[in-house]
């Protein structure tokens, strides 16, 4: 139907912060879902204050939580607690990314809140899951990243470890998040009605997309290590530099490899027996790779990109965020959306992934300000305004 979203009616209580938890938050609510964020009156979320700042709030906050409404409530306190497990038991979905024993402390364990609530799904997230011997260890997605395998094979070889410009390691355990609430609610429908925990652990979501990683340790011994900007293993697919910049080129599949040859003027390697497939290709990467290197090099970016797409042959540049949000292929598939903060202000923000041709997701409404949702969240559960002026006195509300 037209206007309906896959997962509107759907109620999620969101009591993470910074980044994991709260990206989960924000795809469900990306497709429809009602997300009630709870956040510490005073300071709220630390995201707020994260990064660069615009009237006081950070712009990443206007990303990350829009579609959601804020209610400011302190957990600390028991009168805070009770009004949360009055929000959960009317919710879908609680989503949090506190250290495992958190919540038990507040009187929240899974167990205490599905006696109300037995359709309750929880996704938990945190940095070594809700079970084994490093679970009350800090884990930040950062530390995923280097435990999950990941931070080994990011940079040169023989320099430090790099980190690859964003928090990967909690966005993975984000995805991996949602994917376990929509898979619990398809249970929960077909059966009994019964919820679940979802524990995801920042470190076993990086390790699940490690590839070959493991599989080839187990059978070789293999230690795979970094590589710069190529892809061990499979050849070509490499940073070229150009006259003018970095190119991108894939030229690992069979007849595209021949394809690249021709381009480069090279057919006696795209002619080559032994270069046919892959495993040859690997055996002689260092020789293919001055090749195309030898030719890029004198060309530009632009030169280099024409002629490779007239053969077919998978290439790109490297893209800025001057070149994204100008880029008219990102704007046509409405990857850039222009949002308006509480503020007043036009904002451009990505768009919203994936596209659900019959029920899209959709922007409905801006980051909230901090608590700027309470007296409506509060009036839903049943308070009245006495009730909400007298939490407000003693601090429990804001």
């Amino acid at each position: 139907m037209e206007g309906v979203q896959a997962l509107q009616g759907l109620r999620v209580v969101e009591m993470g912060q910074l980044i994991a938890g709260p990206f989960a938050g924000k795809t469900l609510g990306d497709f429809g879902a009602d997300v009630v964020k709870i956040e510490a009156p005073g300071s709220g979320d630390p995201l707020r204050n994260w990064r660069m700042i615009r009237d006081g709030t950070s712009v990443w906050w206007q990303v990350q939580s829009r579609n959601k409404r804020s209610i400011a409530l302190d957990l600390r306190q028991k009168e805070g607690q009770d009004i949360a497990r009055a929000l959960v038991a009317e919710a879908d979905v609680l989503v949090e990314n506190f250290r495992p024993g958190t919540l038990e402390g507040w009187g929240m364990s899974y167990e205490e809140l599905a006696r109300t609530n037995p359709g309750l799904i929880m996704l938990r997230i945190s940095g070594y899951g809700q079970t084994g011997p490093y679970r009350d260890l800090p884990g930040f997605g950062m530390i995923g990243e280097a435990m999950g395998g990941l931070r080994h094979l990011t940079g040169e070889p023989g320099r430090v470890p790099v980190r690859c410009g964003i928090s990967i390691g909690d966005t993975l355990a984000a995805l991996h998040g949602t994917i376990g609430v929509l898979t619990a609610l398809y249970h929960r429908k077909v059966n009994g009605g019964r919820g679940q925990v979802i524990d995801v652990a920042l470190t076993e979501a990086v390790l699940n997309v490690m590839e070959s990683l493991i599989p080839e340790y187990s059978a070789f011994g293999a230690v795979r290590g970094p590589a710069g900007s190529a892809l061990p293993g499979i050849a070509p697919s490499n940073a070229y530099p150009c006259a003018d910049g970095v190119v991108l080129i894939a030229g690992n599949g069979d007849s595209i490899f021949k394809r690249l040859m021709q381009v480069i003027g090279r057919e006696d390697l795209g002619n080559d027996e032994s270069l046919g497939n892959n495993a040859g290709r690997v055996a002689r990467v260092d020789e293919i790779d001055a090749a195309i290197g030898a030719w890029a090099a004198p060309r530009t970016v632009d030169q280099v990109l024409a002629a490779l797409s007239a053969a077919s042959v998978p290439a790109g540049r490297v893209y800025t965020a001057k070149d994204i949000v100008e880029d008219p292929h990102f704007r046509a598939r409405d990857m850039i959306l222009r949002q308006r903060t509480r503020d007043g202000h036009d904002l451009e923000v990505p768009g919203i992934v994936p596209k659900l041709m019959g029920t899209p997701g959709a922007v409905r409404r801006a980051a909230p300000r901090l608590g700027g949702d309470t007296d409506e969240v509060l009036r839903e559960i049943g308070l009245t305004p006495e009730q909400i002026a007298a939490l407000r006195d003693r601090n429990i509300v804001a």
